[in-house]
């Protein structure tokens, strides 16, 4: 990024949106940047044609750009945006970006790769939180050791709300806490649909910088609400190297790019790329067979964001329930994986406009 683009933006972190009480860079409403010399281009998206703010807002902005930069000329151009379509994320003001982690087909680590990266997010220093949307297998409750736990009910404004439980840091909820662990999920669509909404809007969530969205496999009920409820960020798609979890993975990945629903892929992560023995460190056993990662990225127009080889250890910590004690190949392992991600994120957030959220019909 440029830096006086850097230096701009943090600037207007300063000009705070009086409904919300928060910044207007968090709330994405300055989009479409361009400097060109002196001249700074930028659009300033509104939540409505109706916005009573408007010239309070471009006043602020305004007066702090022209203070700070004395030479800087301003281009703004107001985008006025009908509720439901592309307005600012000011449902849940409070959680900057959500991540769904999706797949085509069950059995691929989709769990354990939502697992990883919110682990590795929280290692990074950020405000991280974790949603089990997985109705049918709900397995992060395992995987972290709180099969036990239930997510505490509290009263904010008159109404009940679920507590995510915390784990070192990590903010969770899962139908698997709520739940009898060993109860079967038999649920319809309309049921599926009100548990996904709870989830949002009945959870007093903390501030959040990534909320890491476990999806079921596929493209069903859960992934069909999920996008009428909340703007995603994007979407990380999770295969194997094999050929039937790569067919499965394409139709998965363009539910999300349809033209209704336009939510960007992110990034694909290849899991069990091979079998690599603890007894005999890089030697590699390709038992999936190779190239379905690289082959989705393109296919997608995204970027392969790393390989995940099987490994004895990480299915001990997880069956055993502890998530955060992977050894350090792990850590070693995602940390680009989660720098390549948070550029793709930046990325998409400075130069498009927050995904719509799609209007039921």
């Amino acid at each position: 990024m440029n830096q006086l683009i850097q230096e701009i933006i943090e600037k207007l972190q300063f000009v705070i949106e009086p409904d919300s009480g928060r910044n207007i860079v968090q709330l994405r409403m300055i989009r479409d940047i361009r400097l060109e010399n002196e001249q700074f281009h930028f659009k300033i998206y509104l939540p409505s044609a109706t916005y009573k703010h408007k010239d309070k807002l471009y006043a602020e902005i305004h007066e702090i750009l022209t203070n700070s930069f004395p030479g800087l000329q301003l281009h703004a151009h107001f985008v006025n945006q009908l509720p439901m379509t592309d307005a600012p994320n000011t449902n849940f003001p409070n959680i900057s970006n959500f991540i769904a982690v999706g797949s085509g087909k069950g059995g691929v680590g989709k769990s354990s790769i939502s697992a990883f990266l919110a682990i590795s997010l929280r290692a990074a220093g950020y405000k991280v939180g974790l949603l089990d949307a997985d109705l049918y297998g709900p397995s992060i409750p395992t995987m972290f050791g709180i099969r036990d736990l239930k997510p505490k009910v509290v009263e904010s404004e008159g109404k009940h709300k679920m507590l995510p439980i915390d784990v070192q840091g990590l903010s969770i909820i899962s139908l698997g806490n709520i739940i009898d662990p060993e109860q079967a999920v038999v649920l319809r669509g309309p049921r599926l649909a009100a548990i996904i909404k709870q989830f949002f809007f009945d959870t007093l969530w903390p501030e959040l910088d990534y909320l890491i969205i476990d999806l079921p496999p596929g493209t069903g009920d859960v992934q069909l609400t999920l996008v009428q409820t909340i703007p995603l960020t994007g979407v990380v798609m999770v295969t194997t190297p094999q050929e039937i979890a790569y067919i499965d993975a394409v139709k998965a990945a363009n539910m999300f790019t349809m033209d209704q629903i336009k939510v960007p892929i992110l990034g694909v992560i290849e899991n069990m790329s091979w079998f690599e023995p603890d007894d005999n460190p890089g030697k590699k056993y390709f038992i999936f067979g190779q190239g379905a990662g690289q082959r989705l990225a393109t296919k997608t127009e995204s970027s392969l964001l790393g390989q995940i080889p099987i490994r004895e250890g990480m299915r001990q910590s997880f069956d055993s329930g502890n998530a955060f004690q992977l050894d350090s190949f792990y850590s070693e392992l995602f940390n680009p994986i989660i720098k390549k991600l948070k550029d793709k994120i930046d990325f998409r957030n400075l130069i498009y406009a927050p995904s719509q959220v799609v209007q039921a019909n």
